[in-house]
């Protein structure tokens, strides 16, 4: 079974048990939905309360009582590819895929999705040279094959 991390709690928040989780989903208002279920070192908690504030989540469960004892640990859910749409992927998947152009040339392997304010971005690092950004946008991504773990890109001039 594959797991899908949703941020690691770094603090405890105020004094109604709530902790800060530095957050690594883009999805927390419905992840963190009340009564739903999420793994805190696989055991299963229930989500009291939820907000978001930058890249923090502050999180009320329903069976923490010392928010201290959850500290440094991670919050994640069971991975289910049936919860998205055709064309949209987990941040996951895209890490370490192999970069290439519809002639097959490798450019390098995703080492970072970045979600900036205007697109996704793949961060591609290539060896002995600077990563270059790829926008996860149609005009650049051709083919996304998680099963074989290749990106086909449109290479544009001055991309790399």
């Amino acid at each position: 079974m594959e797991y899908l991390s949703l941020g690691k709690i770094i603090d405890s928040h105020g004094l109604d048990g709530t902790v800060k989780i530095f957050s690594s989903t883009t999805n927390g208002q419905t992840r963190y939905q009340k009564g739903n279920k999420v793994l805190i070192d696989g055991r299963q908690y229930t989500i009291l309360n939820y907000r978001h504030n930058g890249n923090l989540d502050f999180v009320r469960f329903e069976e923490i009582t010392n928010p201290e004892d959850a500290k440094g640990h991670f919050v994640e859910v069971i991975k289910d590819r049936n919860e998205l749409k055709e064309g949209y992927y987990f941040y996951d998947d895209l890490k370490g895929c192999t970069v290439i152009d519809k002639d097959h040339n490798a450019y390098g392997i995703v080492k970072e999705v970045e979600d900036f304010p205007a697109q996704i971005t793949l961060r591609v690092s290539r060896n002995n040279n600077k990563d270059f950004f790829v926008p996860f946008v149609k005009a650049f991504i051709i083919k996304v094959d998680i099963e074989n773990k290749e990106i086909t890109i449109n290479v544009m001039e001055g991309m790399l």
